[in-house]
């Protein structure tokens, strides 16, 4: 017989974790001295216990194991199973949840050597066609988020890049005419009042700026200044590209913000 100091040792398994399985009736003593209520152990037990410490290993709940215990072969072998095929499932989101992660921390690292090497001057470059799922609003420009979480409830796995806003206007308006958009890689054409289509490319002449929202009037000015001076046609829609800005759950300092414009030209 082993005393339960003894039991723990040969098995692993701590003494107040056997005190623990006594109670829930897992793995019960051989004997229980009825004057000391000190606990023994025979050698028969020894299997049990790694046999429970195998499953519990496996994430196996304590009041399952013990009715697998009380099973037959057949009834562990397909519990295992089902276990294996829950680990897996668990795995692959693990995985997605790592790959989103990693796409975060490269997008940071990425933003941080643009504004290393950008020094918020105008650039003259090309932007690419994109897929972009589109919500047309007439409304203060502080209410774009309600676009934005329209899209996002509706394309969350789809989406793959920064939010942008589309602008309409050739003047301030205090009730402005924009679409709220996000560039997504696959969708329908219309999905409950979002429009999904492909946003042309072309020639543009872009302007990365940092700070507050309030203060992109700004960077319009320089922007459209260098336009005029280049001779440049700008069209309609400028855009608003959202590189780095408030999060879902933090609101961040504004004056870390990144917007990128971008107007899109012809000579």
């Amino acid at each position: 017989m082993f005393t339960i100091g003894e039991f723990s040792k040969v098995t692993g398994l701590t003494v107040k974790t056997l005190r623990f399985y006594h109670g829930e009736e897992l793995l019960e003593p051989t004997c229980v001295d009825e004057q000391s209520g000190y606990r023994y152990y025979d050698a028969s037990k020894i299997e049990a216990a790694r046999v429970i410490s195998f499953l519990r290993s496996l994430e196996f709940p304590v009041a399952e194991i013990r009715d697998l215990l009380r099973g037959n072969e057949a009834e562990l072998t397909d519990a295992l199973e089902r276990q294996r095929k829950v680990i897996e499932e668990r795995m692959k989101k693990l995985r997605q949840v790592a790959q989103s992660l990693d796409q975060f921390l490269a997008s940071e690292k990425e933003l941080k050597m643009l504004t290393a090497q950008k020094s918020f001057v105008c650039e003259e470059k090309t932007v690419e066609p994109m897929l972009i799922a589109a919500v047309r609003m007439k409304a203060p420009y502080a209410d774009c988020g309600q676009g934005f979480a329209k899209i996002g409830k509706q394309f969350w796995n789809q989406i793959c890049g920064p939010a942008l806003l589309l602008c309409y206007d050739q003047e301030y308006q205090e009730i402005a005419d924009f679409e709220a958009c996000m560039p997504i890689k696959k969708g329908k054409k219309t999905v409950a009042g979002i429009d999904v289509r492909e946003l042309p490319g072309g020639k543009c002449v872009s302007l990365l700026h940092k700070g507050p929202y309030p203060e992109l009037s700004r960077s319009y000015a320089h922007i459209m200044t260098y336009c005029q001076e280049k001779g440049y046609e700008i069209a309609v829609p400028c855009r608003e590209v959202y590189l780095k800005g408030p999060g879902m759950f933090f609101m961040g300092n504004p004056k870390n913000y990144l917007t990128e414009l971008q107007m899109m030209v012809e000579e």
